[in-house]
């Protein structure tokens, strides 16, 4: 870990609750927001989610599945994120949101009239924001837990 922690803190309340509350709570809030007020459907949520992950290369964020009512994507989900390319295991829309995340983070420069055609045919205006913010704070957020060895010591809830 690249923080020192005190004995007995729990890392991430720690440095976002503590070192930083001005804008570790804030953060957190919309950190939360993303996964709270969602409307986009459980499967590509995790398609953009998890290639920001495994971009970031986040252990935490590689580890987490998000639940709704008890709902999660099949194990094998991650893998096929990884194919997205080529996967038979996803639909327009959750390749789409996979191809997103990656380009997002990788090479947002090169998101051309192309791939905004085959985007707005398959997802609205307010759903391409939505899913831009929740990339935006995958990758910022992840990658700020991977740099300061944060993802290795946290512990995912029961």
């Amino acid at each position: 870990m690249n923080i020192d922690i005190p004995e007995g803190q729990e890392p991430i309340g720690y440095v976002w609750g503590e070192m930083v509350p001005g804008i570790g709570m804030a953060a957190a809030n919309f950190s939360l927001s993303v996964y709270e007020h969602t409307t986009l459907g459980l499967r590509e949520f995790e398609a953009a989610r998890l290639r920001i992950a495994q971009i970031n290369g986040c252990l935490f964020c590689l580890d987490w599945r998000t639940d709704r009512d008890g709902e999660k994507v099949e194990d094998e989900f991650a893998e096929a994120v990884t194919q997205w390319r080529t996967t038979a295991a996803f639909d327009d829309r959750t390749r789409l949101a996979a191809e997103y995340a990656e380009r997002y983070a990788l090479d947002h420069h090169g998101l051309d009239d192309e791939f905004w055609t085959r985007m707005t045919a398959h997802y609205s205006q307010h759903e391409i924001v939505e899913l831009s913010m929740s990339i935006g704070s995958w990758l910022a957020f992840g990658r700020l837990n991977h740099v300061l060895g944060l993802d290795a010591v946290c512990v995912l809830p029961h």
